[in-house]
């Protein structure tokens, strides 16, 4: 049975606001020195509304990274009480952190993409040319 447009719009909104809530947490409100600086990239909502998994693309290294990971685990009591004191909700899924790395992902596959094509160039510039087929 597909699931009913207003159930859709109504998690698409809540993942939203979590998303909005959370990343203006990460720009000043937690203190903790652990924390690297980082943004919420997505947040999806187990189908019961239970639990969300929110993702966090950090700048820096992955030592940083699973220090901010550690951080946020940490203070996510914290978080909880606090997006249930803004949005004003009764029940707050359990909130479980994640590293998104699929932005260094697609650099890398950038510069791989880019030494491929160079390398294309580079093989047909040294290449002698071809002669014309000549059709039997």
């Amino acid at each position: 049975m597909p699931e009913q447009r207003a159930r859709t719009y109504h998690r698409n909104r809540v993942t939203s606001t979590f998303s909005d809530e959370i990343g203006a947490m990460l720009e000043g409100e937690l203190s903790d020195p652990r924390i690297a600086p980082c943004h919420v990239t997505d947040v999806v909502l187990a189908p019961g509304g239970k639990s969300a998994r929110v993702f966090i693309a950090v700048q820096g290294t992955e030592a940083e990274e699973e220090e901010t990971l550690a951080a946020l685990m940490t203070a996510r009591m914290f978080i909880r009480s606090s997006l249930r004191e803004r949005m004003g909700v009764r029940h707050v899924p359990d909130i479980t952190f994640a590293i998104d790395r699929s932005e260094k992902m697609t650099g890398r596959m950038d510069e791989l993409l880019g030494r491929m094509r160079k390398r294309d160039k580079k093989r047909e510039a040294t290449a002698p040319a071809s002669e014309p087929a000549i059709p039997s």
